[in-house]
């Protein structure tokens, strides 16, 4: 199956859903270029003009993706674009896969060209005498070429497998096999080393710079005043600069290791072998060379190999092939090909090779593992980072201009008071000197103004968050998907393992009028009935049971719902593996989604032919004509399907899940007897004879209920979609509290699948917003619901674990797939697997998704309060003074708490509560919003008031009594110590931006105490110990009294700031107004 749906084009899911998915420049909040929209509220239209604007980053163009790179001010590319998507290396790549899917295939065409020319010959294609290689009777080499001949007689037992029971699984015949045929492993590019990272790291323009800057400082320092001395100035901003450049590097080397841990839980997939003649999961890198594996819709194949049996197997060879086409397997073409998709049909297969040596193992050693992926929130940031960079450019190139000609129209002094340039006197490395400093003032100023680290911190929250929600059993697949839910106003959940804990277990069961009580009394049914009940129960399914010869429990394996009836048959008396051999499978149509039934044709050893059928009670029963009665005698259903029907229904009202099953007799002379015409043959599925009716009871999960109050209590709307009788999903939606009351259980509010199919695009998209509950759904209903909902601009999250759910789950905004009873197909479709495959897990994502964002949020809030406070106090004191009082290595620390170290405090965050009491984080809010912006002022002007004043005024408020030099480094320390207090205590407030606590939790965000413990601890030492590298001077308690008092004022004043009321709208939604009111004149020109 082609799981890569495309917008706008057709899409189909194993040969049964062919849908057509809306192409999203319908959306009606994306307005064309040249568009004017009217509606100057809509704060949810995407600017064309704005290549920063990017809703949704899930399958977007890659000229979308290229036109915000291009448009991002970005000191280092390298690092800053590293987790976002490679558009070049996904372009090699793809060119490289192409390479060698053209080698395998010419491989192939050259094998079957050689093979016809020897069959034309005569030479035949016998084998040489096997080299017995660890007791097997075929070499490694051997076995791969008869792979690619293609001429595989009697390979399982050259491999000492069994059909049917497969290997014997022990330690010593594992580990034999690995090291005669290898592991199913393959070799992986190495990660990325910390030296790579430092490189990175080193890669900043603005710090190259200042190394140049330092050298050259270096250089004249010591040629000007010897050694001894000299070196301070330029050592102390290189020392400066190599700090930066190693706390960036640990911080983004710890990421990566974050994320290459991720990657290899994806690709760790569980799948079932039968061993020892039990059924039994392992990983599929303990697939060994001999193994029998059973293959369903929606799985891997996890190796090459062959298949053993089977029926309708259909697979979809996309990934190797590169062609979207299914290709059907039969003992005719038995070759199954490491990693391809079972798109139909089920089977068993015998592995024959594994790892390097498949041709997916080769493919996959390759190619890297991860192209990266940016998020919306990512290149809104960049944005974000772009605007202030612009700003702090210019800022830097205004201080520049400033500096440079009060030096040489000689307005700077020194410390003394003495003119630093006197035309024709000052000696020209005095001049280089003075120009290198104030160009390494400028370049500071942007690389604090720059906030380059403000994308990235995105990338380290969401490692951060990816990294915890691995223990809420969430496995996050794609980055954006991990942000959007906060964004979710809508879940549309699965019934069946989501919302319930699917342990099934037959609680009622009918056959024909008589309920069986205990449903299990097999006592008064007539030997026939209980016959038919067997052979149809043991055949026309994909589990199977194991009975231990040493007597032990009985293993049953499968479906929740197929381990049900299954168990159920087993105490009616069933002898699975008797059944299973006195009788054999001559066709079978695999249970369907759409169909919601599952058939197969028997041959019985006296050659009478029965088709028996298995599936959703009442469409069963629809197809029936007749019943059997518990004597066994032939009755009418005519006058008694009310009867039947009523049972179902009393059923389905008490939550139950109703399976029937029926057969049908048939004469062996209509069955095609040739395997091409039996392939396309369909099952007769009309007058059938109802053998039985079952109940099964699928308790709740506990918990699930309050999920789903914390769930509408934070804005978001659970939906119910299931395959299940409408009557059964009303019943445990009632239990869940998705339907309040049976007030609420009216249409529109509860629907069928097919009436919400029938009707039109415009009533469903209006429809839509009143489902509740969805009962009898198909895999197509569930995406037709998405679909309108999200055009009506619904945030959609969507749980699926079927093949068929793929489109749905590939459509929606977030796709979420079980993590237990998913398929590979359903897996790969989704952005975040549940691997607990529980809807309270679904509900923690969607509080991390919040996380995530608010985190972001209060890092935006912290960084920008130090830009503003920075920048407005360097640039005002050089307009006045023609002097800076933050120096380059002072801005420098700084810049190091407010970018990598503000970061780590603030956006590791984890979720509160509170996050759950707010409504969704709409897609279109602004980042910066009203009370980020009061926040922000209220503590950069009393910032800069504060340290404005310390620079006019300080040295007379400090009054001292040494040099005016002294002085004049005392005060700049002072106000460089202030500072840095300032944003110590600011970022306790950044913590809790709406809230008056901002305390709450602290003490258990330890990475947060103990960063604000380690920068209190180096600003101690910076201003104690290193004054000769930060030009500063030691402070008595006093001023370290006065600094903490100044910084600490900032707690009561945000206290009073959260007293000031904000208006509702954003403001960045009245300069979209004036903008558009100004466009709108200049469009109808």
């Amino acid at each position: 199956m082609n799981n890569s749906v495309s917008r706008g084009s057709n899409s189909s899911s194993n040969g049964l859903l062919t849908v057509t998915i809306a192409s999203h420049n319908d959306d009606p909040a994306v307005v064309p270029p040249g568009a004017v929209n009217d509606d100057d509220d809509d704060d949810s239209v995407v600017d064309p003009d704005d290549p920063f604007d990017v809703a949704q980053t899930k399958n977007a163009p890659p000229e979308t993706l290229q036109r915000w790179r291009q448009a991002s001010l970005v000191l280092n590319a390298s690092r800053r674009f590293r987790y976002t998507l490679d558009l070049k290396k996904g372009e090699e790549e793809e060119h490289q896969k192409g390479l060698i899917r053209a080698h395998a295939q010419v491989i192939r065409a050259a094998l079957l060209f050689r093979l016809a020319g020897e069959r034309d010959l005569g030479k035949g294609t016998g084998l040489a005498p096997p080299i017995p290689v660890n007791n097997y009777e075929v070499p490694l080499e051997e076995l791969v070429s008869m792979f690619k001949d293609q001429n595989v007689k009697g390979l399982s037992d050259l491999l000492k497998s069994d059909p049917q029971k497969g290997i014997s699984g022990d330690d010593a015949d594992l580990l034999r096999r690995r090291s005669a045929f290898g592991t199913n492993t393959y070799p992986r590019k190495k990660g990325r080393n910390f030296l790579m990272f430092l490189w990175d790291a080193w890669q900043d323009l603005t710090l190259i710079i200042l190394i140049i800057a330092a050298v050259v400082s270096l250089a004249l320092g010591i040629k000007t005043e010897g050694l001894e001395e000299g070196w301070y100035d330029g050592g102390s901003i290189a020392f400066a600069v190599i700090l930066v450049i190693v706390v960036t590097a640990v911080s983004d080397y710890r990421q990566s290791l974050q994320f290459q841990n991720l990657n290899s839980e994806k690709q760790n997939i569980q799948l079932e072998v039968i061993r020892g003649g039990r059924t039994t999961k392992i990983s599929i890198f303990d697939i060994v060379v001999g193994d029998v594996v059973p293959l369903k819709i929606g799985d891997q194949v996890p190796a090459d190999g062959i298949l053993i049996a089977g029926h309708s197997l259909a697979i979809d060879e996309s990934s190797m092939t590169g062609e979207s086409k299914i290709v059907h397997k039969d003992h005719k073409a038995p070759f199954l090909m490491s990693g391809c998709k079972v798109a139909d049909g089920f089977g068993v297969m015998l592995i024959t090779g594994v790892g390097i040596n498949t041709e997916w193992g080769l493919l996959m050693a390759s190619i890297s593992e991860d192209t990266g992926e940016e998020t919306p929130l990512q290149v809104r940031l960049n944005g974000v980072a772009t605007f202030i960079g612009i700003v702090g450019l210019t800022v830097a190139v205004a201080v520049l201009a400033i500096l440079l000609g009060r030096f040489f129209t000689g307005n700077s002094r020194d410390l003394d008071g003495n003119v630093l340039f006197v035309p024709g006197k000052t000696s020209i490395s005095r001049v280089v000197d003075g120009v290198i400093e104030i160009f390494t003032i400028a370049v500071t100023i942007v690389v604090v103004a720059v906030p380059e680290g403000l994308p990235l911190a995105v990338t380290l929250t969401l490692a951060y968050s990816m990294r915890k929600m691995m223990a809420d059993k969430a496995l996050v697949r794609r980055l954006s998907a991990c942000e959007t839910m906060g964004s979710a106003t809508t879940i549309c959940s699965d019934k069946t393992g989501t919302l319930t804990l699917n342990q099934m277990t037959v609680v009622e069961a009918y056959v024909g009028r008589n309920k069986l009580n205990p449903p299990d009394d097999s006592s008064k049914l007539h030997p026939e009935v209980l016959s038919l009940i067997n052979d149809g129960i043991a055949q026309n399914t994909t589990g199977s049971v194991f009975v231990p010869k040493d007597g032990g429990e009985i293993e049953i394996s499968g479906s929740p719902t197929e381990k049900a009836i299954l168990s159920w048959a087993v105490k009616l008396g069933m002898n699975f593996d008797l059944i299973r051999s006195n009788s054999s499978v001559l066709h079978v149509f695999p249970f369907n989604s759409e169909k919601k039934r599952g058939g197969v044709l028997l041959k019985q050893l006296d050659s009478r032919v029965h088709i028996h059928w298995k599936g959703a009670a009442e469409i069963v029963l629809g197809a029936c004509t007749h019943f059997l009665d518990s004597n066994g005698c032939l009755q009418s259903i005519e006058d008694d399907k009310d009867f039947f029907k009523g049972a179902i229904d009393e059923m389905a009202a008490q939550s139950l899940r109703c399976v029937a099953t029926a057969y049908r007799s048939y004469e062996l002379d209509k069955v095609p007897s040739n395997e091409e015409e039996l392939a396309k043959w369909s099952l007769p599925e009309d007058q059938l004879v109802l053998l039985s009716i079952v109940g099964i009871k699928d308790p709740c999960r506990p918990g699930v209920k309050d999920a789903v109050q914390v769930c509408t209590a934070a804005g978001v709307k659970v939906r119910m979609v299931t395959g299940d009788n409408l009557q059964t999903a009303k019943a445990i939606a009632l239990e869940c509290g998705i339907l309040s009351s049976l007030s609420d259980a009216v249409e529109p509010n509860i629907i069928e699948g097919k009436t919400f199919r029938a009707l039109s695009e415009n009533e469903r998209e209006q429809v839509a917003k009143k489902i509740t509950v969805m009962g009898r759904s198909s895999p197509n209903d569930k995406l037709l619901l998405v679909q309108a909902l999200r055009k009506g601009g619904e945030v959609v999250a969507v749980t699926g674990d079927g093949t068929n759910d793929a489109p749905a789950l590939h459509e929606a905004d977030i796709g979420l797939s079980m993590g237990i009873q998913g398929t590979e197909v359903a897996k790969e479709s989704s952005d975040i697997i549940i691997l607990d495959d529980n809807f309270a897990s679904v509900v923690k994502v969607v509080r991390w998704g919040r996380s995530v964002y608010a985190n972001i949020q209060k890092f935006i809030q912290f960084q920008l309060t130090v830009n503003v406070a920075a920048l407005v106090i360097n640039v005002v004191a050089s307009i006045t003074s023609g002097a800076v009082p933050l120096n380059a290595v002072q801005l420098l620390w700084v810049n190091l708490i407010m970018d990598t170290l503000g970061a780590l405090a603030l956006a590791t965050e984890p979720p509160t509560d509170h996050l759950m009491h707010r409504t969704p984080v709409g897609r279109r809010e602004p980042l910066i919003t009203n009370i980020m912006w009061r926040n922000l002022i209220v503590q950069a002007v009393y910032q800069i008031a504060v340290l404005l004043v310390l620079n006019f005024v300080g040295e007379s408020i400090l009054n001292t009594n040494g040099s005016k030099a002294y002085a004049l480094q005392l005060k700049n320390t002072l106000i460089f110590n202030a500072f840095v207090f300032c944003q110590i205590f600011n970022e306790f407030n950044a913590r809790k931006p709406d809230e008056m606590n901002v305390f709450s939790g602290v003490t258990k965000n330890h990475l947060f105490m103990g960063i604000v413990g380690l920068t209190c601890i180096f600003q101690i030492l910076i201003i104690e110990l290193f004054g000769k590298f930060t030009d500063t001077v030691r402070l008595d308690w006093k001023l370290w009294l006065a600094s903490i008092i100044i910084g600490f004022i900032s707690w009561p004043l945000a206290i009073l700031g959260k007293l000031i009321p904000v208006p509702k709208t954003p403001l960045g939604r009245y300069c979209k107004r004036t903008f558009r009111r100004f466009k709108k004149p200049r469009a109808t020109q």
